[in-house]
């Protein structure tokens, strides 16, 4: 550990390589010109990717803290940087994302006078991330930085951020590097592992919902074998997909925006809920009405969690465990495995059948059927694929009709922000640039952040892009076909050509519209070797994977109560 004297710019990138960073995402500016020179002298340590816009930025770093576990590192300047960066801090903390944000600040001899691009961080971000602070001691950089990576990871993850004053990062003092704490992880008591084997012992209708972060291929293992070997129905979370091989008998589906109501009834009759690592949050208890949250009806749930302040804040649990999820799998590696065949296997194959019921492409009208596309699509992606995916009425398609393998990823921000999956996509390939990445994003989510393929071109990787193209903003325009038939205000689209837009760049462009298409497309898509974008021009008509606007506008014109 260095104790030479070095300035504040150098003392925050060497910080960074004490905590074991190496990639972090940027835009520019003057307010951390001394942070940028130290990483100039760490180039060999840490990978800078520059952006062209700061929620880009922050949404790259964001996927690679979700791939990794390791907290995602993003650098944006004072003022409007930071309050462009704001909505993937958003997303780390509905997501419990570890993630790094660094904000570049006025001198903090200027504070309080609303000097050029002051903000107050602290009041900014204090809602929206799991601490926040400010650099104005050079001296104390060691210390701040690795307790910042710390809170980043520990309990539930979440992002941090980091303001460091312009002036302060100029100053040269001499202290050490601290480096990563070894702390042991919140581990279940044997005690509690029994109690939970006997509530699900006792359960006739049991389900399993699998959520949270930072689960690691092993974790992934031990628990898929655990409810195989009791041949337990297994649901995820929203967005949480690459959680659960999707293709085995006891994959239930997933909770979340657009749920099949099968599964919701389902879960609605099950006896015992065996939640792991997810929240039960608004979308995976259909806003609040899925669980019995006093916890005094038939319905038992057992709640595994990072985070005690988790546990019985919305549902209180029969039993609540606090538990580091990885942590949680290596005990329950531990747990003896059934000794006959479980009581609800028809229960299963129930809810189950379900799944695979939703999951049969019908005959939807128009010159592409995109169900059977996206099931032709997936047949043909290699076992490691990392999908990205946005928000929107486009994305309960692949949902509903695609099945991930155990070793596949799926990102997605659950707090529903628009512009996330192409900036996601590309830091992800920059993470894992042996990987194929795959962003799924409509054309509203495209035109929020889909400048950033100029990142791809410049950081030499080649995400493949599918913009589901509908010409409106969908999820909108469903909620207005309920409530205003045929009032259409401020939901249309005018777009350009996608794949052209692509190929000004010097990358791949295609464009689907009939059946039979797609497959060809993207395997000259793939082949090129370039970032490319395969424009779907979906039926516009065809609203959700289960609606036409003739459908909404009819209910919507039905008897008001």
């Amino acid at each position: 550990m260095s104790t030479a004297t070095r300035t504040g710019g150098q003392l925050l990138a060497d910080a960074l390589v004490a905590q074991g960073v190496t990639h972090a995402f940027c835009v520019p500016g003057e307010s951390y010109l001394d942070l940028l020179d130290g990483l100039y002298a760490n180039a060999d340590k840490i990978s800078l990717t520059t952006c062209r816009f700061e929620a880009g930025a922050v949404n790259m770093a964001e996927a690679h803290g979700k791939l990794t576990g390791r907290p995602g590192v993003a650098l944006v300047t004072r003022g409007p940087g930071a309050c462009h960066a704001a909505i993937g801090v958003h997303v780390a903390m509905q997501d419990s994302t570890p993630m790094v944000l660094i904000v570049g600040q006025i001198p903090f001899a200027e504070t309080d006078r609303e000097t050029f691009q002051e903000v107050d961080y602290r009041r900014m971000f204090g809602s929206v991330a799991k601490w926040v602070t400010q650099i104005d001691d050079a001296a104390r950089i060691p210390e701040l930085m690795a307790h910042a990576f710390d809170v980043a990871t520990s309990g539930r993850p979440g992002p941090v951020v980091i303001a460091i004053s312009e002036e302060m990062q100029k100053v040269r003092v001499a202290v050490p590097d601290i480096g990563p704490a070894k702390v042991s992880a919140a581990y279940p008591s044997p005690a509690a592992l029994e109690e939970m084997v006997a509530l699900l012992d006792a359960a006739e209708r049991p389900l399993v919902v699998l959520g949270g972060s930072r689960w690691t291929a092993e974790t992934r293992r031990i628990v898929r074998e655990f409810c195989v070997a009791r041949d337990l129905p297994v649901s995820v979370a929203f967005r949480r997909q690459s959680l659960f091989d999707c293709t085995l008998p006891n994959y239930a589906g997933d909770l979340g925006v657009g749920a099949d109501a099968g599964l919701i009834a389902k879960a609605k009759q099950a006896d015992l809920i065996l939640a792991i690592g997810t929240r039960i949050g608004e979308p995976v208890s259909q806003g609040y009405t899925l669980f019995d949250m006093a916890g005094q009806g038939g319905q038992k749930i057992v709640h595994i969690h990072p985070d005690q302040a988790e546990i019985g804040r919305v549902y209180r649990p029969a039993l609540g465990i606090t538990a580091e999820i990885n942590a949680f799998a290596e005990a329950l590696a531990k747990v003896a495995a059934p000794a006959s065949k479980p009581r609800w296997s028809a229960w299963t194959k129930e809810v189950h059948a379900a799944r695979a019921k939703q999951a049969e492409a019908p005959d939807y009208a128009g010159p592409l059927n995109l169900a059977r596309e996206l099931q032709a699509l997936e047949k043909i992606l290699p076992t490691d694929a990392i999908f990205t995916c946005d928000a929107g009425n486009f994305a309960t398609w692949p949902n509903r009709f695609m099945h991930l393998t155990e070793q596949q990823e799926f990102l997605g921000p659950t707090n529903g922000a628009m512009g996330y999956a192409v900036p996601s996509a590309i830091g992800a390939k920059i993470s894992f640039p042996e990987r194929m990445v795959i962003a799924l994003v409509g054309d509203g989510g495209f035109l929020m952040t889909g400048q950033e393929i100029a990142t791809a071109f410049q950081a030499g990787v080649a995400p493949i892009v599918l913009v589901f193209n509908n010409g409106m903003y969908g999820t909108i325009r469903m909620y207005q076909e309920r409530a205003y038939p045929g009032r259409v205000s401020g939901t249309q689209l005018t777009n350009p050509d996608f794949a052209k837009f692509v190929e000004s760049f010097g990358g791949h462009g295609e464009t689907v519209e009939k059946d039979g298409e797609l497959i060809p497309a993207f395997q000259r898509a793939a082949a090129s070797g370039k970032p490319a974008v395969i424009e779907i021009r979906t039926n516009p008509e065809q609203i959700t994977n289960r609606a036409t606007i003739a459908d909404l506008r009819a209910l919507g014109a039905g008897p008001k109560h």
